[in-house]
């Protein structure tokens, strides 16, 4: 009994330090970024080696090799919480039953899923997706092979919910990084002998079932007591399914509001304002890494916290969001003013013609967005994803009405306005939900309050149709005004002797450099 508190505190210090979160915030951005650059090379190499079919059904492969994860009931979101919050209170001997019961939930998931796949492998590819009939016996295949291995992709999630709760984002990106390219180098690398299409997703799943070896070695190397054996407890299957379930109506729930309004655009407008629409979705979306690495590192730590220390929980989410606010603004601005030249300069005149309206609206949409990650993150690490589950299923039909009258009046632009609106709910919703789980001190109101302001008196001259010129000098004098704001009223005084002391560091380096320079040339 007398060593419970000294485990506490320790947790307290290991799982929610700020300089390992923002390290392991970092690890998050450099794994999900570099697979992104290698794509940019080698999917042109892709298509003209395997053809525009077999592409086709490659990307099919990545979708469920790398997507397959999020329909396996919540439960690795669970299985994170979960650890996080017994890590938190000091009852780690309580921890191996949780995750062997979790990861036996997730292989019957991945069995169900293999048979799943398997029995409508043949009307998907013989009805559904139109493969052309000399491929079809080749993709047939290939779908039975990418079936059996949904169970090991399953699995990787809830053993990478291991390694989040304990914080170990250097050991998850150490493996996710070259996952990541091989996901794209792997395929190319049988090129050279065949372009057979089930050789190359034979090595992708080659490549995931090591994943999965890799992710369960760093498990029993940061906790050594899941190699004591396997255990089960059934009186855990309830609160892990539970919570589950609601993360998965959220999982369903919300990416159908992403990609509802593409749809609704292709059959009340027509395909080419689809991509008037999509293109600079796809592009302004990018930034989503910034606060998704930020948020799948702060949940496990929310949870912690929230079980031990509220005050941290506060101080964890006050950091969170002004990162993200300081983080993205100034992008966010550069974006919204530049929108018309920058798809000129990238699409063409017609795009940007066609566009610039929908980038501007998206990229404000994006930023809320961003904001709110981080009390939805806070939301479900306080174990109630009942009220996110919640609010989406509240929000759909309201969305479904919004867009469709709004593409109706006003075309691609009136679904990027309702796409804004819905988001901008959702994050005043989202806040105040926030609000009920942290202590009153922390100032949501007063900080929603400025963010608002902030983007409505920005917002209406960056969109105004001004010279090259003119905009340099508006994103001069604005973002120099943001730098003061930020300097004088957004930083803790501790974090602006943070930021001098870095200054001072890397002044020491290049006057160092630039000293050894003049020291070789003389």
């Amino acid at each position: 009994m007398s060593g419970a508190p000294v485990l506490q505190d320790h947790n307290s210090t290991t799982f929610t330090s700020g300089s390992l979160l923002a390290r392991n915030t970092v690890y998050n951005l450099i794994g999900q970024g570099l697979p992104m650059l290698v794509a940019l090379f080698a999917v042109p190499l892709l298509i003209n080696g395997l053809g525009t079919e077999r592409f086709g059904v490659l990307t099919l492969a990545w979708m469920v090799i790398g997507y397959f994860s999020l329909f396996d009931l919540g439960l690795g979101r669970a299985l994170t919480k979960m650890v996080a919050e017994k890590l938190g209170v000091g009852r780690v001997q309580e921890i191996p039953a949780l995750v062997w019961t979790t990861q036996f939930l997730m292989i019957l998931l991945g069995l169900l899923g293999t048979l799943v796949v398997s029995l409508l492998s043949p009307w998907l590819v013989g009805k559904v997706l139109k493969i052309p009939e000399a491929l079809q016996s080749e993709t047939l295949h290939t779908f039975y092979l990418l079936a059996l291995s949904i169970p090991v992709t399953i699995s990787i999630s809830g053993l990478r919910g291991v390694l989040e709760a304990h914080q170990r984002f250097k050991l998850i990106n150490a493996i996710r990084i070259p996952m990541g390219i091989f996901t794209f180098l792997g395929p190319l690398s049988v090129l050279p002998f065949s372009q057979s299409l089930f050789l190359a997703v034979a090595v992708l799943v080659a490549g995931r079932l090591l994943a999965w070896l890799l992710h369960l070695l760093f498990c029993f190397y940061t906790m050594p007591a899941l190699r004591h054996g396997v255990v089960l407890q059934r009186a855990l299957t309830g609160p892990l399914i539970r919570f589950g379930s609601l993360m998965t109506v959220t999982n369903i729930i919300g990416p159908l509001m992403v990609y509802l309004d593409r749809f609704l655009i292709g059959s009340m407008i027509s395909v080419t304002a689809v991509a008037y629409y999509a293109t600079p979705y796809e592009v302004v979306t990018k930034l989503w890494l910034i606060p998704v690495a930020l948020a799948s590192v702060l949940f496990p730590a929310f949870s912690a916290s929230l079980a031990q220390d509220r005050n941290r929980a506060a101080l964890l989410f006050s950091r969170g969001v002004r990162y993200i606010f300081l983080s993205l603004f100034p992008i966010i601005l550069l974006i919204i003013t530049l929108a018309h030249e920058g798809l000129t300069l990238w699409l063409g005149a017609e795009f940007a013609q066609n566009s610039t309206r929908v980038l501007q609206w998206l990229a404000v949409g994006v930023f809320f967005n961003s904001l709110a990650q981080i009390p939805f993150a806070l939301v479900q690490g306080a174990g109630r994803p009942d009220l996110t589950a919640k609010l989406h299923l509240i929000e759909l039909p309201f969305y479904l009405l919004a867009v469709w009258w709004l593409i109706g009046a006003y075309g691609i632009e009136g679904a990027a306005v309702a796409w804004v609106a819905r988001i901008v709910v959702d994050t005043l919703i989202l806040f105040g939900m926030a609000h009920r789980f942290l202590s009153s001190s922390v100032p949501i109101t007063q900080f929603v309050a400025f963010t608002f302001g902030a983007i409505l008196l920005i917002l209406p001259p960056a969109v105004l149709p001004m010279s090259i010129a003119m905009k340099g000098l508006f994103l001069f004098l604005t973002l120099l005004a943001f730098a003061l704001i930020t300097w004088l009223l957004i930083l803790a005084p501790g974090e602006r002797s943070f930021a001098l002391n870095y200054l001072k560091i890397a002044q020491v380096i290049l006057t160092g450099e630039v000293n050894h320079d003049k020291s070789k040339k003389q």
